[in-house]
């Protein structure tokens, strides 16, 4: 092995388990910026970083957190890829494992597996102030004596122990490789039979029983395999009773193991953890609270965005118009940046507060250790329908997108389960139905206070998540008991200690999303809005604009008054917009959307989301900034004032918002959600089964929605 001074690149992975502070390590020693969060299952790919070590550049890859070499789930498998050297990936020079001092016992069964690889491993010691205060002592040296490789206490949220992890890195990294051993023994039958037929196949001890076990490594070779077949007949046993054997005697070592090197002064400081647990978790009590703290988010969504919500209208809606129609002459140029641009992007980024402060709250539950409960709570529900707690957290990183929801189902080891929480993902309400939600809900739901601090508002959006909750439960059982019929697998989901929330992460994790959205009305939603403004401003009729100018005239002449003249330039514009492109479009449309109580503009919003689903606001802005002043640019007032140009009735109504909600609470309309999709279940049959029985429910519900509200109304 080649010293750290002669090589110029070297590749260190970082494996440990799920919510070990692997991830909040690879940060510290890497500055990157990612995400962590305090339940299982955020990393779900590898992720790499640069970490400068004595002047040589080491390639650090952050490993997806797993429980075990021996993959059962696709991220398990990405980690043992990269630790085994195998499907293209080079062996790394070294292993940092990450294991948390308060889980020690259970940690160390990874640990175990990565030491016995022979690879020159370094184990990194997390959690240990949070030991302390659950009265929790280690003797690390002892501990190091054991493991027979370095151990190194760090406390990466604050910078500790990195350089200590540096020096045993160097330290390690320029020692020849061991030779793969295990410190735990089996019975004697089968430690007799490894021995005796390892050197026939010319093969380790521990390549040998791993070969024996079906725990096949890129050292099985067929010559090995024939030597296992051998061993197996032998003893009498298959593969199963093999691995039962390795597990239980593993088990054995990491309990002794634990009990040499730790040393409890009390558990006091668990009596908090306990005592909220006690409520949190209570079978009666657990649910309730979940919905109020729920519904206390969704509340302050609206409460607290008010404010800057109104700042960023002010700029959208009345500066920047002014300030364009100031520089410009009335023309293509001025209606493009007014009518198309402006009014697109302007009506989206005025969710952006919203967006925020539910990805704050979002944030600080997760980082505190109150989501993963949330698991447990629901873990008795989705069993009903067919999932398993583990579907929990791809299901809740659908509330911010589907997109990241359905990579982490490769968290899932069972492929009927992962497959049902991937159809099931998009009904889980993502942001980008947030904006269509504010939107409508502004304007047509009286922000009237209902009981303490609730307010209607906040009940509707509630109401809306749970609906998106509901619907995926139903659906998955529905799923789970026909087309994807098979048991439903246990709950196995680690529960951190109550933290308090990292600022920083916060603050991150907000300048993160922020910037994600922006990027997004910069791009996607800029382009739609110029594509959405040349259909709807094309092609121009010179009847209609000569028929327009000659009645302005006239009214201008007898003096008309600005509301007159303002009825006229709606009237005209609402008939431009009927011989547009996407008049037309949308007038093709109106007989299928016509039960739903849609007209053709609705439509061409509805068409627009299929790009991304806050899109319908954009397009909603052009529509109804096409024709109007500058100083008449509100987007809900403007929804609000519509009128049919046939019988003057109100083209928006409660029962019509209401209709949509619904129709966006289930309809699947992004396409980046379905090639995603596509990409995990490696083909279009299930995107495309998802659209439609989405589509349908949608249409479905939506109706329903209507022909109640008609019978009540």
């Amino acid at each position: 092995m080649a010293t750290v001074a002669a090589q110029s690149s070297l590749t260190v992975a970082l494996a440990g388990n799920p919510n070990s502070g692997k991830t909040t390590l690879f940060n510290a020693i890497t500055g990157m910026r990612q995400k962590t969060a305090n339940y299982p299952g955020v990393t779900v790919e590898c992720k790499t970083g640069a970490w400068d070590v004595d002047g040589a550049h080491v390639n650090v890859i952050d490993l997806p957190g797993c429980y075990s070499l021996i993959p059962r789930s696709p991220d398990e498998k990405v980690a043992a890829d990269v630790v085994f050297g195998r499907d293209g990936h080079r062996f790394p020079d070294a292993v940092i494992c990450v294991v948390d001092v308060t889980n020690l016992a259970r940690h160390l069964y990874l640990a175990g597996q990565v030491i016995e690889t022979g690879r020159p491993t370094i184990v990194a010691l997390t959690m240990v102030d949070a030991a302390e205060r659950l009265g929790l002592r280690i003797d690390s040296r002892k501990l190091s004596k054991h493991l027979k490789v370095p151990v190194v206490e760090v406390c990466a949220s604050k910078g500790q122990g990195i350089g200590e992890l540096r020096v045993a890195l160097m330290d390690t990294i320029n020692r020849p490789w061991l030779t793969p051993d295990r410190a735990y023994r089996l019975p004697p039958a089968i430690e007799s039979r490894i021995k005796e037929y390892a050197p026939l196949a010319d093969a380790t001890d521990m390549q040998t029983l791993y070969c024996v076990a079906g725990q096949h490594t890129p050292a099985c070779t067929d010559r090995l395999e024939k030597v296992a077949l051998r061993v197996r007949s032998e003893l009498g046993v298959d593969e199963e009773t093999v691995r039962r054997f390795i597990v239980e005697a593993r088990y054995n070592w990491q309990r002794d193991v634990t009990r040499d090197v730790v040393r409890e002064s009390g558990r006091k400081g668990s009596d908090s953890t306990r005592r909220l647990d006690d409520i949190l978790l209570h079978r009666v009590f657990g649910p309730p609270i979940l919905l109020v703290v729920l519904a206390l988010v969704f509340q302050a969504v609206f409460s607290w965005a008010s404010y800057p919500q109104s700042w960023i209208s002010t700029v959208t809606d009345n500066w920047l118009p002014h300030l364009v129609d100031s520089f410009l002459a009335p023309g293509p140029l001025q209606s493009l940046l007014t009518n198309g641009v402006i009014a697109g992007v302007g009506a989206v980024i005025t969710f952006l507060p919203q967006i925020l402060l539910l990805y704050l709250f979002l944030t600080i539950l997760e980082d505190s250790g109150y989501l993963a409960r949330a698991a447990f709570i629901l873990d008795h529900t989705m069993s009903k329908v067919g999932l398993s707690g583990r579907s929990f957290i791809p299901l809740l990183s659908s509330f911010a997108c589907a997109i990241p929801g359905i990579m982490a189902t490769r968290t899932i080891p069972h492929q009927k389960d992962r497959l049902a929480t991937i159809l099931v993902a998009p009904l889980m309400t993502c942001s980008a139905r947030l904006p269509v939600y504010a939107l409508l809900i502004a304007a047509f739901i009286p922000a009237r206070k209902l009981f303490g601090p609730f307010g209607m508002q906040g009940i509707v959006l509630l109401g809306l998540y749970l609906m998106g909750i509901l619907g995926a439960m139903l659906v998955a059982a529905i799923f789970r008991r026909t087309i994807l019929r098979g048991p439903t697998p246990p709950l196995l989901l680690e529960l951190p200690p109550y933290r308090a929330p990292r600022l920083k992460t916060v603050l991150l994790t907000l300048v993160e999303r922020g910037r994600t959205f922006l990027v997004s009305a910069g791009t996607i939603i800029f382009a739609v809005s110029i594509v959405l403004w040349a259909l709807f401003s094309f092609p121009k009729s010179d009847a209609i604009e000569q028929k327009f100018a000659g009645e302005r005239a006239n009214l201008v002449t007898l003096q008309a008054s600005p509301a007159q003249l303002s009825q006229l330039d709606n009237q005209f514009a609402a008939e431009r917009l009927q011989h547009s492109f996407a008049g037309y479009l949308g007038r093709a449309l109106e007989p299928v959307l016509a039960p739903l109580g849609f007209d053709w503009k609705i439509g061409i919003g509805i068409i627009g989301s299929f790009a991304a689903r806050e899109v319908f606001v954009s397009t909603m802005g052009v529509v109804y900034g096409v024709g109007s002043t500058a100083t008449d640019r509100n987007l809900s007032e403007q929804l609000k004032s519509d009128r049919d140009s046939q019988t003057g009735a109100p083209v928006w109504t409660p029962l019509v918002a209401m209709t949509l909600l619904v129709f966006y609470a289930f309809a699947l309309q992004c396409v980046s959600t379905m090639a995603v999709m596509k990409r995990e279940t490696n083909g279009w049959k299930w995107p495309a089964f998802a659209f439609a029985y989405m589509g349908i429910l949608a249409y479905g519900a939506a109706l329903l929605t209507r022909q109640i509200g008609m019978r009540i109304l």
